[in-house]
C-alpha cells in the first residue's frame, strides 16, 4: 500500500477516525482521572462519538433528504433518517443524564466536601 492509498483511505473514512480518536480520549480520561466531573466529562465524550460515528455510518456521499416531490426520479440516492431520529433522541437522553449526574455531584460535594473517587471511597 502507498502512501497515496493509505491518505485516500483516511481522507475517505474521516468521521470513523475522529469517532474512534474521541471514543479513546474519552475513554482515557474516564479511567485516568480521579474527579467525577472530569469522569463524567469523559463520558460525555464518549457519548458523543458514538453518536458521530452512528450518523457518519448512516451518510451517503450526494444523497438527498427523504422527501419525494418533483424532480424525484428513481434513480435518486437518499440518505438513511433512521440513524438521525435515534441519535437525536440519544442527544435528547445523554443531555438528561448529564443534568441529572451533576447535579447529584453538587449534592455530593456539599455532603462530603469532595468529587475525588480515591477519597470518597475512603469516606465509607
Amino acid at each position: 500500500m502507498s502512501v497515496s492509498e493509505l491518505f485516500y483511505k483516511l481522507n475517505v473514512n474521516f468521521n470513523y477516525v475522529v469517532a474512534m480518536t474521541l471514543f479513546i480520549i474519552g475513554l482515557y480520561t474516564l479511567i485516568s482521572k480521579p474527579n467525577l466531573i472530569k469522569k463524567f466529562m469523559g463520558l460525555n465524550i464518549m457519548e458523543t462519538s458514538i453518536f458521530l460515528f452512528i450518523v457518519s455510518s448512516g451518510a451517503i456521499a450526494g444523497g438527498k433528504a427523504p422527501i419525494f416531490g418533483e424532480g424525484v426520479g428513481p434513480e435518486t440516492v437518499f440518505v438513511n433518517p433512521i440513524p438521525q431520529a435515534l441519535i437525536l433522541t440519544g442527544i435528547v437522553v445523554a443531555m438528561s443524564t448529564t443534568a441529572l449526574a451533576l447535579s447529584l455531584m453538587i449534592k455530593l460535594y456539599e455532603q462530603c466536601g469532595t468529587l475525588n473517587a480515591d477519597k470518597l471511597k475512603e469516606l465509607k
